[in-house]
């Protein structure tokens, strides 16, 4: 599938948000309380395929330190809406102008399982080659990785896990000596069952 074809097949895809009576009332006492949080998902054409773009934590961060995530944060009151804040977060964190993104579309909002934020993915193209610009104080690295990686077999596993008085289905996707789970391992779930190469 071609990101042309994933924009159409986004434009046609039902996507969920979350119901907060459905979380326990521990989950409602976690720091992030449900605070709405959002992300850009970028993605590129590189070697004739697509590709996503993914950043590795500062090791010293607060909040999940070393791992692999999206470019994003908290949606703050001066945001228009969670697509403003998304494309805000991917300028600061890796130099991405919010010019330079042809949104494609949103996602389901998810639950970052540990903190408790509601979380909204953007998916947009950006062109490539970019000249990405990590923040050093919250970007250890950054990481292209073609979306065919994601797909091969025994890549991708589920397994359940207990956090705050609820069971919940927590991805993971191992990606050579790393691996991505939470909620960034969710959002690519769904990406990848949106997008299927051709």
């Amino acid at each position: 599938m071609s990101l042309e074809e994933l924009r159409r097949a986004l434009a046609g895809r039902a996507f969920s948000t979350l119901d907060p009576s459905a979380l326990s009332p521990e989950y409602l006492r976690t720091e992030g309380a449900l605070r709405h949080a959002a992300v850009l998902v970028p993605l590129f054409d590189r070697d004739a395929g697509p590709h996503v773009l993914l950043t590795r934590r500062r090791p010293d961060l607060r909040h999940h330190p070393g791992q692999i995530s999206f470019p994003g944060g908290q949606v703050e009151p001066f945001d228009t809406d969670s697509l403003s804040a998304a494309l805000r977060e991917a300028r600061e964190e890796v130099g991405i102008e919010p010019s330079d993104v042809d949104v494609l579309g949103r996602l389901s909002e998810t639950l970052v399982v540990v903190t408790g934020f509601r979380l909204t993915p953007w998916v947009g193209v950006v062109p490539y080659p970019y000249r990405w610009v990590p923040h050093p104080g919250e970007v250890a690295e950054t990481l292209e990785v073609p979306l065919v990686e994601l797909l091969r077999p025994g890549v991708h596993r589920t397994e359940p896990r207990e956090v705050h008085g609820m069971t919940h289905e927590v991805h993971f996707f191992a990606l050579g000596s790393d691996t991505i789970w939470g909620a960034t391992a969710r959002v690519l779930s769904e990406l990848l069952s949106a997008w299927r190469p051709a």
